[in-house]
């Protein structure tokens, strides 16, 4: 698998330099799917941008999604005639866009999709995660046919975790796609 194949999907606001999706790509060469607009996410158009980076992959994708990202997947998955192209999904920290409080700031984002994702899947959620309960990132493994990886209490597993390069999850990604 060459590394550019490996798409990095942020989350709502992007992942800034210290996230462990953004090491990851510096660090690896895997490409980043850039947003329109990471402050007013449109489902519609996170979901063409998606499609149009797997189609540029000369080998199947694997994706690397953390929070609004993993919703963007499920939601692509269900959608597209494409979805074969994909390999495997690394996704953690699914954001909960379902939530009262978040469905204002992202309208197009709800329902989620959860039909099982055609692809092999790990989902890494955490205990203390504020943006989604354990037990919702565990309806959305099983709904979506993931395994669930528990990773204690880790918050939202985003550059405040301090995990920095966050070997544990090149270890998961290497797992789903045998990358040496």
């Amino acid at each position: 698998m060459k590394s550019a194949n490996v798409l990095i999907l942020p989350g709502w606001q992007n992942s800034g330099p210290a996230h462990w999706q953004s090491r990851w790509e510096v660090a690896h060469g895997y490409t980043r799917v850039q947003e329109h607009d990471w402050e007013r996410p449109l489902r519609g158009d996170w979901l063409m941008q998606l499609e149009e980076a797997v189609l540029r992959c000369d080998e199947p994708a694997v994706l690397v999604a953390h929070s609004l990202g993993c919703i963007q997947v499920a939601a692509w998955a269900a959608h597209s005639q494409n979805a074969q192209r994909v390999k495997a999904a690394l996704l953690v920290a699914p954001g909960d866009v379902e939530r009262e409080a978040m469905r204002p700031l992202l309208p197009s984002w709800s329902p989620i999709a959860r039909q099982p994702l055609p692809f092999k899947t790990i989902l890494v959620a955490s205990r203390d995660d504020v943006h989604c309960t354990f037990e919702k990132a565990d309806s959305l493994a099983r709904d979506w046919g993931a395994e669930l990886l528990d990773l204690g209490n880790a918050g939202h597993i985003n550059a405040d975790s301090g995990l920095g390069d966050w070997p544990q999850g090149q270890a998961l990604l290497r797992r789903l796609t045998d990358l040496n």
